[in-house]
């Protein structure tokens, strides 16, 4: 069962993207295995998913194993001709412009939801520790009503929590890191945690994470950055990883995740950590 009380200085650090590439999945493992990260989300949709997972299950013990529900980034698990006609899932702005004007394909999208949450459960034996979004598509019209649904049918209200990716302005105005992606996902999620706790799911209050991928800026100012301002249970989204010497392997942003990366391995994590009062404590189990 999930834990009803979380100390306000516990934070979820969450890895982004298990098993989109080999050298994400390595980065994201090394970290896990460092005790830097206690979440992380996987893309089961990935060829590399598979053959992924009884690595990453194994840390099952001392951090949350997620899915990483996919609509932007690859091939679907199943047909969907409407929103991947060619066999490849769309960009995310084309998505967004779907989602706004209320025309995603709502069946076709439901049924990838469901392949993408089976094929967590076949690779690890049980359901996710959490679901959260590539590019926050948990969040966007429709998907978050359709992927509410999956769940309650499957019986997982209060099995489970779920990422919230909005913030209250104050909280986003306050960090001053990357404010119009912060803003405009705060925007699009607004009423999502509603929502969800209304259907028996937790979510996290407080989240920060949002980055440029820019190698000229200093990312463990950033991360310092992220700390502020926090909710009651704070998440922090970060994209650790190795960089990709195969561009096709689909990963956008290669090398910004090393530089995440080398800080998360640093000596320099755990003072950032104790100078604003956090230490990583994982919510489930």
């Amino acid at each position: 069962m999930l834990k009803r009380r979380v100390s306000k200085h516990s934070l979820i650090l969450c890895a982004d993207d298990y098993a989109l590439s080999p050298a994400v999945t390595r980065g994201i493992l090394d970290a896990l295995a460092a005790g830097r990260l206690n979440a992380t989300g996987a893309m089961t949709n990935r060829p590399l998913w598979r053959e992924a997972a009884p690595d990453v299950a194994g840390f099952a013990d001392r951090a949350d194993i997620g899915l990483h529900l996919n609509l932007t980034l690859g091939a679907p698990l199943g047909p969907m001709p409407t929103l991947a006609p060619s066999g490849e899932l769309p960009k995310l702005r084309p998505l967004l412009k779907a989602a706004r004007a209320g025309l995603l394909p709502r069946e076709e999208i439901r049924a990838e939801i469901a392949r993408q949450l089976d094929a967590f459960e076949d690779a690890m034996g049980r359901s996710p520790d959490f679901i959260d979004g590539h590019q926050h598509v948990q969040i966007l019209p429709g998907v978050s009503d359709w992927l509410l649904e999956e769940l309650v049918r499957r019986g997982l209200s209060g099995r489970l929590w779920l990422r919230d990716s909005a913030d209250r302005l104050s909280r986003i105005l306050t960090r001053r890191v990357e404010l119009p992606k912060a803003l405009i996902v705060a925007t699009l999620g607004r009423g999502f945690a509603g929502k969800a706790h209304r259907l028996g799911f937790q979510t996290n209050d407080g989240f920060a994470g949002f980055s440029a991928f820019d190698l000229r800026r200093n990312y463990g100012r950033d991360f310092a950055r992220y700390l502020v301002s926090p909710g009651a249970r704070h998440l922090v989204m970060c994209h650790p990883g190795h960089v990709d010497e195969d561009p096709s392997a689909g990963d956008e942003v290669r090398e910004p995740r090393a530089r995440e990366l080398a800080f998360l391995l640093s000596d320099a994590f755990a003072p950032t950590l104790d100078a604003a009062g956090f230490s990583l404590q994982r919510w489930s189990k």
